[in-house]
């Protein structure tokens, strides 16, 4: 016989969404000591599970079943409206503060938040090396709530036909149901661990991937079928203290603590840096299910009446802090940890707004409530009024854009083409990749096709080789194989650093192992092909600040690379912008797109020491005279009419060509190369 479930409000629960939101706040203002606040969305998936998994077996055990059009239609009224506002109001800001291409981005985040797909929208974004470089969006932390959406959308029907076919067989559906929770929760947590080491977006990101944690907290709910803390006293009285009623709250207690602390561990012990979800997920995940099942101190803690309130604003309060963040920092620029606390603490009051206008009345009200499709119908209108408002977004920026665009360019620096277009435009430059894309391999390979352009069947051939910053100078390189009938080979990997560097890929939030097994792969096949004429290399220098660990790494691949036997020259790295020169172009002034000359300039010590002689063999070629000319104290985006930068570190191919014949000449000019006429 199904428990009769008593699940009613838990005042502890509503304190412990405080805990969640205020370690989140913390994490994102970037308070010192709370790295791990990012564990605080991991309380909020547990609290979900348990929640909605009670409060669906309470309507089974009192009805036998339950309407999913009433599930849907409660979840619409709780969560919707509010997150529609906030998507209007990131949509109007969007428009107001940033640039055009932001814009656009922006518009398309909006579209995939309104339809709760924008986990998915940001994990094919942050596993794309060619996009990961832009600014945060401002909608970034709605795919916590599109995971929870997904959740909602595939569990409650999963539970309705369990219930359904236990009621045919005469039987209770928990059997079924804990049987189904525990499978489904060992097969999630199973992904989660497999795509923390091998893509650490898709595993944070993704709802296959925490689908266990809310797993765990069905569980918590299908523990505890009363609703009731273990330990509690019926009727909260004194009563007399048996032994085995002693030792269960003395038990209850010390779990409830245990929770609590390993909550605590979790937000000021985690980090950046530790590979997330995974093993270490299961500290507050656990953490959280033990304070929620178990009655302690701290249930007392959490529900006093200042947390309380915390916790009944965490949702709004949630929505509203990071939008107001992003975009105060994209027109103030970064800034520092005390103005951000302020910045998400002084979100309470829009939320507080948003909370007694927007989600209270419609979550209490009669006529919304008084038939599913009322409570249907608004959360429909929730979701498409932000989609609508996205696409205008969207459509002004792209009319605006074609008649600013050379507006813009006119305040450009070259004194000989006023009111010139830029080329490419914005918009274009941030697809404007060298024509070699299929020759940057993927994250995780570990080989490289043939790559062959040019002549392949000449003896004489060209090596490019390093990674996207080797891979940008293609339009030279095939410009001096097909002049000279030779065959030009490609081997880059992005991400990875030429020099024997082992270093941690943000991707997959591990040692990037695969890059140090594809540098031994390249050094190995270009020792077994016939010896090139001419071996191109380049990498970001940007990979370590340890000058003696660099010059040591180079060592360890330019000595293998001498012995091919072929004239070996460095391509020195092209200055970094360290913003997204493109969105700026879009809706700046050229010269106001300019970036830093000593940020953007990072020592190089490999070029020195081929400067000083230090390096015998090996030759350089050096173009930051012609992309940051000497005087000025910055280095421009754009030059000539020409957009530099693709993005935040990687010239467009468009300048690519326009410096493939100086490159070339370079060449000829150490006698390196045949000239050409």
């Amino acid at each position: 016989m199904t428990p009769r479930y008593r699940l009613g409000f838990r005042p502890d629960i509503e304190g412990l969404r405080a805990v969640a939101v205020l370690a989140v706040l913390a994490f994102h203002a970037t308070v010192p000591g709370m790295a791990g606040g990012f564990a605080g969305v991991d309380v909020f998936f547990v609290i979900s599970g348990f929640l909605i998994t009670g409060l669906l077996l309470r309507d089974v055990s009192a009805r036998g079943r339950f309407s999913l059009a009433e599930f849907y239609a409660r979840r619409a009224r709780r969560i919707l409206p509010a997150a529609g506002v906030v998507l209007l109001a990131t949509t109007a800001g969007a428009w107001l503060l940033l640039p055009p291409l932001r814009g656009t981005d922006v518009a398309g985040d909006v579209v995939a938040a309104a339809l709760y797909l924008a986990n998915w929208r940001f994990v094919a974004g942050q596993t794309d090396y060619l996009a990961a470089a832009r600014d945060p969006s401002p909608l970034l932390h709605y795919w916590s709530l599109a995971v929870e959406e997904q959740f909602y959308l595939l569990w409650a029907p999963l539970l309705l036909v369990l219930v359904l076919v236990a009621r045919r067989l005469g039987r209770s559906p928990l059997p079924a149901v804990a049987v189904a929770v525990v499978a489904l929760t060992g097969v999630s947590f199973a992904l989660s661990l497999w795509w923390t080491g091998t893509s650490a977006p898709l595993a944070y990101l993704s709802s296959p991937s925490r689908a266990w944690q809310f797993g765990v907290g069905a569980l918590a709910a299908l523990l505890t079928p009363y609703g009731q803390l273990p330990g509690a006293r019926p009727g909260g009285g004194e009563g007399r203290r048996d032994a085995p009623r002693f030792s269960l709250r003395v038990a209850s207690g010390a779990l409830g603590l245990a929770g609590a602390a390993a909550i605590a561990w979790s937000v000021v012990a985690l980090g950046p840096q530790t590979p997330y979800p995974g093993t270490a997920a299961l500290v507050p995940t656990l953490g959280t299910a033990a304070v929620i099942m178990f009655r302690s101190p701290v249930s007392a803690a959490l529900s006093w009446a200042p947390v309380r309130l915390a916790g009944r604003l965490s949702f709004s309060w949630y929505l509203w802090h990071w939008p107001v963040l992003v975009l105060t920092e994209a027109v103030l620029g970064e800034q520092s940890w005390p103005v951000r606390l302020a910045l998400v603490l002084a979100c309470a009051l829009p939320a507080a707004l948003t909370l007694r206008l927007v989600e209270r009345p419609l979550r209490m009200s009669r006529v919304v409530a008084a038939l599913p499709r009322h409570g249907l119908a608004l959360g429909t209108s929730a979701m498409a009024v932000p989609v609508a408002a996205a696409l205008l977004l969207n459509g002004g920026i792209v009319q605006g854009a074609t008649t600013t665009t050379a507006t813009v360019a006119r305040s450009a620096e070259a004194p000989g083409a006023p009111g010139t277009a830029l080329r490419p435009t914005p918009a274009q430059a941030r697809t404007d990749f060298p024509k070699s894309q299929g020759c940057e391999i993927a994250l995780t390979a570990t080989t490289s096709p043939p790559c062959l352009f040019g002549n392949p069947a000449s003896k004489d051939r060209v090596v490019l080789i390093g990674d996207s910053h080797a891979g940008q100078w293609f339009a030279a390189a095939e410009r001096v194989a097909v002049r000279r009938g030779w065959a030009l080979e490609v081997l880059t990997k992005p991400g990875c650093p030429l020099p024997r560097l082992t270093v941690v890929d943000p991707r997959l939030g591990r040692e990037y192992r695969e890059c140090d097994a594809w540098r031994e792969y390249a050094l190995k096949r270009l020792a077994a092909e016939s010896p090139p004429r001419l071996v191109l290399v380049a990498s970001l220098n940007a990979y370590t600040t340890d000058r003696a660990a660099l010059t040591r790494a180079w060592d360890a691949t330019l000595t293998p690379l001498s012995r091919l036997g072929a004239s070996l020259v460095y391509l020195r790295d092209t200055p970094l912008p360290g913003k997204d020169v493109p969105a700026c172009l879009s809706g700046a002034p050229v010269p106001s797109c300019a970036f830093p000359r000593a940020a953007g300039l990072r020592p190089d010590p490999l070029a020195e020491q081929i400067a000083a002689g230090d390096r015998p063999g090996v030759r350089l070629l050096d173009v930051t005279p012609l992309l940051c000319p000497p005087g000025p104290d910055t280095c421009p985006a754009a030059l000539d009419g020409i957009v530099l930068y693709r993005d935040d570190a990687h010239i467009t191919d468009t300048l690519a060509v326009r410096l493939a014949p100086r490159l070339e000449q370079d060449l000829e000019d150490l006698d390196l190369i045949p000239t050409v006429l």
